[in-house]
């Protein structure tokens, strides 16, 4: 059941809104690490930094919940599946063969329209006319950064295999925040994700295995570390600790519509940290993306007496 009172509706925002910061970084490092780490190394490596780092946290909830989660183990499958094993992996693969400007446009336009749909089919959550316009220009605010603000680029704008692979990424995520909201009540938000991590990730081990006997060694080195325990504790724990809470203040389909700021937060960083240039394209385009955002969530929920 979604959280009425103004608080928890302004909490579920500041949650979505710190998890889509920590990761606008995983789109660039996709990309930036493509040549040092094979993609289905890179997830496994994140999951199980997650998985070992969530499990003091978790341990003793776990134990006294374990019954439930035998009971729900088809949910549990499902759950890990979308959210864990072909998630990131299938964007970590897609950094591959396409840009990290694509990785992050197409998966974060997407993503919020899957979402949407899916939630209005099976959660039956309302999509009224002011959360349908704000996903629109949401839309067209990521639209505009693709084309640089011109009509011709946007038509030079080419659909690689990479694209692809992050449209089935989307997809999925898009399931994972579905299967958020039926998460038993019984089952605590800690013990749940050090389940769903475990679990993602014992389901990439052969994928793991298979990859490190055909491929070449890795030439380990402290920014390889560095990038997976970012990945691991940051992208991992902290993010989806935030981004779950958000799904269940918003519903799935209003904290999904947050996953748009990604690319425009991933341009402040690139600003700040790799000094490439800030233009008027950027500034508007952030200016659609946050406008958008405020007016798919301008109905709030009615306060708590």
């Amino acid at each position: 059941m979604l959280a009425t009172s103004r608080k928890d509706f302004y909490a579920g925002i500041g949650l979505a809104m710190i998890t889509v910061l920590i990761w606008s970084g995983n789109y660039v490092v996709a990309r930036g690490i493509s040549q040092q780490l094979p993609p289905v190394s890179l997830a496994f490596y994140r999951w199980t930094i997650a998985s070992v780092c969530i499990t003091p946290l978790a341990w003793k909830k776990f134990m006294l919940e374990k019954q439930v989660f035998l009971e729900k183990k088809q949910y549990i499958f499902w759950t890990a599946l979308t959210g864990v094993t072909i998630f990131n992996t299938f964007i970590y693969i897609a950094g591959h063969y396409t840009s990290a400007i694509n990785l992050a446009l197409i998966g974060t336009t997407s993503a919020p329209v899957f979402a949407t749909i899916l939630a209005v089919v099976f959660l039956k959550e309302q999509t009224g006319f002011l959360r349908i316009t704000g996903m629109l220009i949401c839309i067209s605010g990521i639209l505009y950064l693709l084309s640089q603000g011109s009509l011709e680029h946007l038509k030079q704008f080419k659909f690689r295999k990479g694209d692809m692979l992050i449209l089935i990424s989307a997809f999925t995520f898009a399931i994972y925040n579905t299967l958020v909201r039926k998460k038993p009540a019984t089952i605590s938000p800690v013990s749940f994700l050090f389940v769903v991590f475990a679990v993602g990730t014992l389901f990439l081990l052969p994928f793991y295995i298979y990859e490190i006997l055909n491929t070449p060694p890795v030439h380990w080195n402290m920014n390889i570390v560095y990038i997976i325990l970012y990945l691991g504790i940051g992208n991992s724990i902290i993010a989806f600790f935030c981004w779950n809470a958000s799904i269940t203040k918003l519903g799935a389909s209003g904290t999904a519509l947050f996953a748009n700021l990604i690319p425009v937060f991933s341009t402040i960083e690139a600003v700040l940290f790799l000094g490439e240039g800030f233009s008027n394209v950027h500034l508007i385009s952030g200016v659609l993306v946050i406008g958008g955002l405020i007016i798919a969530n301008l109905k709030k929920p009615t306060e708590v007496k």
